[in-house]
This record gives C-alpha cells, structure tokens and sequence, in this order.
C-alpha cells in the first residue's frame, strides 16, 4: 500500500480541525445571541430611564428612556420605514445634552422626500434607545479596530410634519449562528470526503 502523502494529510486535519472549531464557536454565538435577546424582551417592558450620558451600553437597547436635546443641531438622513411600513428618510438630530459629554441623537421622525428636517430645535423626548447609525467600514469590524457602536433615542412621538418612527421590534436582530455553525460542520465533512476518495483513487 502506498502511504498517505504526509503534507496533504497534515494541511486537510488542520484544514477540518479549524472549520470544526468555527462551528463550535457559532454555536456559543447562538447561546449568547438568545441571551441578548432575552435580556432586550426583558428592556421594553421596564420602566423609562434617563438617557446614558455615555451611549454605547448595548445592555439598554429597547429600555424606554428620556433625554433632552439642546441646540445648535446636526441633522442627519439615513433610509428606513416608518411605523405603517413605508419607506422614508430618517431625520435624526445629533445634539448638545449639557455642559460637556459627547452629546446625543434623536430620531424625531420620518420625511417621505429628503432633505426633509423638520422645524425643530430642542426639548424633551421620550421614546426607547437603539443603535445610532454606524459608518464605520466593515474591515474596521474584521480586524477588531472599530469603535462601540453608540446609542440613539427613537422618538415615541415624532416632530411635526414628520411620520412615526416603527416600533421596538426584536426580529430585527439576526440569530443566525445555527445555520453558520451548520455550514461550518458540513464544510469539515465534505472536506474529509473529498480527501478520503481521493486517498482511495491513489
């Protein structure tokens, strides 16, 4: 009998041994992923808090909250729907909250055209806290260089002429480390298959 080739061998075991353990890996994603969920269910039915003066605490996504925006105002646009479903703009106000601290932002709303900032420049409002949009480029995320991702205010009742802001809605978040970590164990096998014909064919 021949011998196995000694190099291919070592490089599919490694080859297999690391798809494997990516599998393993999204499967304890999968579990902490169903905690956070959890934990946000758990966020939309206590009560309002104030609005963290320092915003990136993922921990309070969906917690009602209340915060007072002060000008001068940045408004920003991003797409999004709005709580009947359309399409639309999203006005959010990044502002001043006081003295000092990195200030806040509010989405007041939704315009159906761009450009569409509404005539408003400070007060109170109420709503629940979510991501801020985030910029950053994808690769900053890859290699573990990116900035926490802060918080926004979603407000509960929009600013006038504007459309209502959706509601809190936990399918939003994906889970889908079950059907990566899935993929990954097919992968090693189909991996292992190939290798054993082709050891067989030899």
């Amino acid at each position: 009998m021949k011998r196995l080739p000694i190099v291919a061998t070592i490089i599919v075991a490694l080859a297999v041994a690391l798809m494997i353990a990516l599998g393993v890996w999204q499967l304890q994603r999968k579990a902490e992923k169903e905690a956070m969920i959890a934990q946000y269910a758990a966020n939309v039915a206590l009560p309002e808090i104030a609005f963290p003066a320092i915003p990136v605490n993922d921990a309070l996504l969906f917690r009602k909250a209340v915060g007072t925006c002060i000008g001068p105002i940045n408004w920003i646009e991003r797409s999004g729907r709005t709580a009947q479903g359309a399409t639309g703009w999203r006005q959010i106000a990044q502002c001043r909250t006081g003295i000092g601290g990195p200030g806040m932002a509010v989405q007041l709303g939704l315009s159906g055209q761009p450009r569409g900032k509404p005539a408003w420049n400070s007060g109170v409002v109420h709503g629940y806290i979510s991501q801020a949009p985030d910029d950053q480029p994808l690769i900053l995320s890859l290699i573990g260089a990116a900035h926490p991702k802060t918080l926004m205010l979603i407000a509960a009742t929009p600013a006038a002429g504007l459309a209502a802001n959706p509601v809190p809605d936990l399918s939003s978040i994906p889970n889908n480390h079950l059907a990566y970590a899935v993929q990954w164990f097919v992968f090693a096998a189909i991996a292992a298959i190939i290798y054993v014909i082709a050891v067989r064919a030899r």
